[in-house]
């Protein structure tokens, strides 16, 4: 008699586990089925720690192996109430799947648990890009990092241990830098430009995200590196220019500046650059002959015209502070000053007017036609000036 007692207690036992993992089963049965809020349901039941009946599901790797597959297929049900299920069902997809690997010591579980884990990869793929396109950009990062975190798990990383993907990689970096976490940002730039994705112009926005955070040193180291590596390149090298202006480090930018021009002699904007250092230098000179190559190189180019014509301008300003600064009483000298002034003046103008062609509503090209052309006593430009400005 008393084994038959122990006999039934062991029976209501086992059936008790098994009633549980028959939850699993019926959860997955409903998931298969399309009844995802009954599949939900199901499997809450089997890993509810305060079931006493939840005990043996609980530990069981094929119950988080199912619990995944269901937040799986609630991300992508196209029905609202199915999605209303989960406000992240892909986070809870990739931990359940991750609490089946570390439950399955006897490695019956993981193969399945993998190729669900490289579904899972496409579907936080196309997640992130659809929250990169709606401007979630700390979505779209939070999700590009849990493709990398996929991607080092160990039974997916065994058959390449060497690949790297460095799409995701470089894009985690857009993702961290719209997000304005440009810590991130260079963090997984600076990994994909030891691969080598993209080039030069990983290091541009390596620097570019140094600026951000206000670290200039930061911001030249990357494009100095990136110079060394592509010395060739000439977005790098135009970045590093342009640091090495921003932190007044002229003689270094017009070094490197020569440097652009050589391997890029058609390149406009570098004659320009030139032109405006070779001004600071006090070398006018030259910077007339670097603005006007680059006239010639682009007869359109409005700033190289500003320029020049903003030079032989103000020299004519200072040359009519030279004729006041002669005595009154010696009025020939005065007058002798005062027309070297117009000699730069008339030397300004034809460049201001082009200016005026190429835009004509700069409000700084028509400033300087209006004094320019009052000076030269052309009254009838002057009226015309005047009207295009309102007064």
């Amino acid at each position: 008699m008393k084994k038959t007692i122990i006999l039934l207690a062991l029976v209501l036992v086992v059936s008790g586990a098994f009633a549980q993992k028959g939850k699993v089963t019926s959860a997955q049965n409903f998931k298969d089925t399309g009844k995802l809020d009954k599949a939900l349901e199901a499997i809450n039941e089997a890993i509810d720690s305060s079931n006493p009946k939840a005990e043996k599901s609980i530990p069981w790797p094929k119950t988080w192996e199912v619990r995944g597959e269901i937040y799986q297929a609630i991300a992508v049900s196209q029905d609202t109430n199915i999605k209303a299920l989960s406000d992240d069902p892909l986070t809870i997809a990739l931990e359940s799947y991750k609490k089946a690997l570390e439950l399955d010591t006897n490695d019956k579980f993981s193969k399945s648990v993998k190729i669900k884990l490289t579904l899972l990869t496409n579907d936080l793929t196309n997640q992130a890009v659809e929250d990169f396109n709606k401007d979630d950009y700390e979505g779209a990062l939070k999700t590009f990092e849990q493709i990398l975190e996929i991607q080092n798990i160990d039974i997916v990383k065994q058959d390449s241990p060497d690949a790297v993907d460095t799409v995701i990689i470089f894009n985690s970096g857009l993702a961290a830098y719209n997000a304005k976490n440009f810590e991130k940002a260079v963090k997984y730039y600076r990994e994909a430009a030891e691969h080598g994705y993209n080039g030069a112009r990983t290091y541009s926005l390596i620097s570019d995200s140094y600026m951000q955070m206000q670290d200039t040193m930061g911001a030249l180291s990357a494009v100095q590196e990136g110079f060394e590596k592509y010395p060739t390149d000439n977005g790098v090298l135009t970045s590093m220019i342009d640091l090495y202006l921003k932190l007044n480090k002229t003689e270094e930018a017009m070094k490197y500046l020569s440097l652009a021009i050589e391997q890029d002699p058609e390149n406009v904007t570098y004659y320009f650059a030139q032109g405006t250092l070779f001004e600071r230098f006090g070398e006018e000179e030259n910077a007339i002959a670097s603005y006007t190559k680059a006239m010639e190189i682009d007869p359109t180019f409005f700033n190289a015209y500003y320029n020049l014509g903003a030079l032989y301008y103000n020299k004519g300003v200072k040359q009519i502070e030279v004729a006041n600064a002669v005595p009154p009483s010696d009025n020939e000298k005065y007058q002798e000053e005062l027309k070297k002034a117009d000699v730069w003046f008339e030397k300004s103008l034809p460049y201001m007017e082009k200016c005026e062609e190429i835009n004509p509503e700069d409000p700084m090209t028509l400033e300087s036609l209006k004094n320019l052309y009052y000076r030269m006593k052309e009254m009838d430009k002057y009226n015309a000036i005047l009207e295009k400005l309102g007064q």
